[in-house]
């Protein structure tokens, strides 16, 4: 992880459930006497971001439905803190692109680094309860939601004319289509040994999840639309969660002629990831 990540360390869940009693029946002592949840158990990931939100950032109210993406909030910071690494200025505006039911990029942007913070999203129920969350926690309430009417698009009908945004972030969807979608979550449930009740946390709406071409077509789209704002925004960026597709994508970018073009790698314990990043400037 990013040496400025504040969980690189384990986590202290004693004061975690002091913050967040709920927490507590998820915990246990694994094979090496150390304190962990399983981290297959949807439930169980969820309490443990509540609480995190809480004893990190001071966020009393987070709540995402079942059917939406639980994110992993150590692999959130640490995007986002690679994107700090982008920009001189400390303090920004950054536009989140697909802000998903958990508001998760602005909460931290927000929190951990006082950024001001503006975000979309296409589905009208998951943007209900984003705004739920910053109605019910005053120290998010300069985030501004939008909604993305057109799922066809990306940036444009987002991006206002008197907009300027340093940088815009993205975690896109990386299946083609809800087949290839199940078919991984298959594997996932076989490789961990789960039972149907236990497969939750690899939930998550058609519009989180997939988009026809998958993450390599989305960043592709990205690209296009990113040469009409070029005046407007310093820096694009978007995770590539599949390497095989960087080539691809840096083409498209490359085709836009933009003055930079960076892969940033990240890790997160056996994880690995990057994101893909260009400017105009």
């Amino acid at each position: 992880m990013h040496p400025k990540n504040p969980f690189n360390n384990d986590y202290n869940f004693e004061t975690l459930i002091a913050e967040y009693p709920p927490l507590k029946p998820f915990v246990f002592e694994n094979e090496h006497g150390n304190n962990t949840v399983k981290f297959a158990d949807h439930e169980a990931v969820k309490a443990l971001n509540t609480a995190l939100l809480k004893a990190h950032y001071g966020i009393t109210h987070w709540h995402i439905p079942e059917n939406n993406l639980c994110p992993p909030i150590p692999g959130r910071l640490d995007y986002l803190l690679h994107i700090a690494d982008l920009l001189p200025e400390k303090e920004f505006h950054l536009l989140d692109i697909g802000t998903g039911a958990n508001l998760i990029y602005p909460i931290l942007a927000t929190r951990h680094f006082n950024w001001k913070c503006t975000a979309s999203e296409v589905n009208l129920d998951s943007l209900s309860n984003a705004q739920e969350i910053i109605d019910k926690n005053e120290s998010l309430k300069n985030i501004d939601l939008r909604h993305q009417q057109f799922k066809t698009h990306i940036l444009e009908h987002i991006i206002q004319p008197t907009d300027v945004f340093d940088v815009v972030v993205c975690n896109p969807p990386f299946f083609k289509n809800r087949t290839e979608a199940e078919q991984s979550n298959r594997r996932k449930f076989k490789n961990l040994e789960l039972n149907e009740e236990n497969t939750k946390n690899f939930g998550g709406l058609s519009n989180e999840l997939w988009y026809k071409g998958g993450e390599a077509a989305f960043v592709q789209k990205m690209a296009e639309e990113s040469l009409q704002f070029k005046d407007q925004v310093q820096w694009f960026t978007a995770i590539v969660s599949q390497k095989e597709n960087l080539k691809n994508i840096k083409r498209s970018i490359n085709k836009t002629k933009p003055t930079e073009v960076r892969i940033v790698e990240m890790e997160q314990g056996n994880k690995q990831s990057r994101f893909i990043a260009w400017t105009f400037r």
